[in-house]
């Protein structure tokens, strides 16, 4: 069995409970609510800053140009392509999306934010790899899940998230990320593989934990305009 099939096998339990989610059930339903979709677009959009910024982490530890490549690809993947479920959600909310953009991360988001730089400063590129990879991973199933179990039309609120996570672009990122992760597996020692798996299930558990911080709108317990 490949190190990410047994990922896959050990986290089965956090990607049914991300399916079930009640973020995720709207999403397939074509119904949520407006300020939790609100709340969910200005984290992401923050997390996805990140995200950019560990994708450069693994540039700097990569030693093969294919993946130096692949990396800065994804750099321009989330800059220029993965604004479109964005704005698909501001549309069904009525907020243009530069309006929701430049505000602090709630402390789940935080938190997510936290643990995969600190898994990148490890310095070692599976160890990157598997933190990253949930969030593309998860949103993949996520996308085929609602696909199929919705089939939505293009009238469908929610119809371009969806088929833009269903995509074979989604597919060629993740299959990528997982070819990667098993050959620095396979390479690591039992130490490492299991700080790998470690990193990738806090990362899963945290994506679970995204979907319910934006369901919601958690906030820090004392809000800046109280200490004013």
């Amino acid at each position: 069995m490949k190190f990410t099939e047994e990922l896959r096998e050990e986290n089965k339990d956090i990607f049914q409970a991300i399916f079930h989610h009640p973020f995720v059930r709207g999403l397939g339903e074509g119904e949520l609510p407006e300020d939790a979709v609100a709340h969910y677009v200005k984290a992401d959009y923050e997390y996805l800053n990140t995200f950019m910024q560990l994708y450069g982490t693994a540039i700097s530890q990569s030693k093969k140009r294919e993946d130096i490549s692949f990396f800065q690809g994804q750099v321009a993947f989330v800059l220029g392509d993965e604004i479109h479920p964005h704005r698909n959600l501001c549309e069904y909310i009525g907020i243009p999306y530069e309006q929701l953009q430049g505000f602090p991360l709630p402390p789940t988001a935080d938190h997510y934010r936290t643990h995969m730089k600190s898994v990148a400063t490890d310095g070692l590129l599976g160890k990157t790899i598997a933190a990253m990879l949930p969030c593309p991973w998860t949103y993949q199933e996520i996308g085929r899940e609602l696909k199929e179990e919705f089939a939505p039309e293009a009238e469908h609120p929610f119809f371009e998230w969806i088929d833009f996570y269903a995509a074979d672009s989604i597919d060629e990122t993740v299959d990528y990320l997982k070819k990667r992760l098993d050959e620095e597996a396979e390479a690591a020692s039992p130490e490492d593989r299991q700080l790998m798996k470690e990193a990738f299930r806090k990362s899963c558990q945290l994506e679970y934990a995204f979907w319910e911080m934006s369901y919601t709108k958690e906030d820090w317990p004392i809000r800046e305009e109280v200490l004013k």
